[in-house]
């Protein structure tokens, strides 16, 4: 793996607005990959949004936009161009033609982040996989024998060069890297089984969401926690025990909008102690203004990996920071959900959940006490379901 540049990259971020993509919603991807570009290292500069049906099959955007932006970046020296959607190779080929400068797309930002990330042998190895299939159709940049590598955003992992494409060297490296996971996922499987049989609880949610601050707060443990994306990417597990009754909790990787599938597949074990979950924590920003749709995709990619059956218990987390907009008396038009105080939330969730939901606060450790009556109350569900003749052990009420 490479060093990161030590030079910050100026960076222009590129959106497109289209029929099923508004401006307000292409505004808000865009302060997401802002954030993303700022947990990368780089330094967010202009947005530049076009109107189009869908995107440009040769540069994504329109040739006029294209050259708008070269001018652009050639009177602010800035270093690089990041897409908010996957490139094809010939639109990287047909855009670096134009810009002549560095491109990459949302897909290759967040490989770059897991990579900086990584912090143990067992994630680096899955990130390179990753980085490695996502590549294999992109060596439009002179990929070659893994060295002469180049640092800055984006180049971390199997390494850049510039002389020749080497295909069959990289395909060779992805079939190493997937014999040494296949290898580590049987020792996780064996570590997994020789936990017994205690109910399992997954800390799950959307990244940034303050799931590894929860897991501090409940464990009692020092998990890295940081209010940056992607903070933790290996898995954590700590055994817990609320009144008499024990349990296994753990803190795992955080999802995002368009994850790469290259990650999913290669984080298969990881996410596993997702799959083998007895009961799911969903943990939701609920002063994100998106945190609705963040929690669809947390939803749609628990069906991804099949754990969407497992039951879940909603956390709407850091309500100390929740601030809403008081509605004028005089207006008359309905009030918005940025009108809505935590009350009015809560009166809402709580009537349209079909599983247990708490507001809580992470960080100012409100409403912990409750949500550990919550956590007892489902866990000894499931536990009595596994263990009736244990059902004297765990009265109804302790917690």
């Amino acid at each position: 793996m490479i060093e990161i540049s030590p030079k910050q990259e100026k960076a222009i971020l590129i959106g497109i607005v289209t029929r099923n993509q508004s401006e307000e919603k292409v505004n808000y991807y865009l302060d997401e990959l802002s954030f993303l570009l700022e947990t990368a290292g780089g330094i967010p500069g202009r947005r530049f949004t076009q109107h189009l049906d869908v995107p440009d099959s040769k540069t994504y955007v329109g040739a006029g936009k294209l050259h708008e932006i070269r001018q652009y970046m050639e009177d602010h020296q800035s270093d690089l161009a990041v897409f908010d959607d996957e490139l094809t190779p010939s639109q990287i080929r047909n855009i670096e033609r134009v810009l002549q400068c560095k491109i990459i797309d949302r897909h290759n930002l967040i490989l770059y982040i897991f990579a900086i990330r990584a912090r143990t042998s067992y994630s680096r190895t899955q990130v390179e996989l990753a980085q490695c299939e996502y590549l294999l159709p992109r060596l439009t940049r002179m990929w070659t024998h893994l060295q002469k590598q180049k640092g800055g955003i984006g180049l971390k992992g199997p390494g850049e060069k510039e002389i020749e494409t080497d295909r069959r060297i990289l395909r060779y490296r992805i079939s190493l890297l997937k014999k040494k996971l296949q290898q580590i996922d049987r020792q996780k499987i064996t570590q997994r089984q020789n936990r017994g049989k205690l109910v399992r609880v997954a800390l799950v949610g959307y990244t940034n969401a303050g799931k590894s601050t929860l897991m501090n707060l409940l464990s009692k443990s020092n998990v890295f926690a940081e209010n940056k994306l992607f903070a933790t990417l290996d898995t954590t597990v700590r055994k817990m025990v609320i009144g008499n009754l024990p349990f296994l909790l753990s803190d795992t990787v955080g999802f995002i909008r368009k994850l790469p599938h290259t990650l999913i597949e290669s984080f298969k074990s990881t996410l596993d102690e997702v799959r083998e979950a007895d009961l799911l924590l969903h943990v939701v920003d609920i002063t994100h203004p998106e945190f609705e749709e963040q929690m669809d995709i947390v939803k749609q990619t628990l069906v991804e990996i099949q754990a969407a059956d497992k039951p879940v218990i909603l956390l709407f987390n850091k309500t100390d920071a929740y601030r809403h907009i008081e509605k004028d008396p005089d207006d008359l038009a309905p009030p918005t959900r940025e009108n809505l105080t935590l009350a009015d939330l809560e009166k809402t969730w709580i009537a349209r959940a079909n599983s247990p939901s708490l507001f809580i606060s992470a960080l100012k450790k409100a409403n912990i006490d409750q949500l550990r009556k919550i956590i007892y109350v489902e866990v000894r569900k499931i536990h009595i379901q596994r263990y009736p003749y244990n059902d004297f052990l765990y009265p109804e009420a302790e917690a």
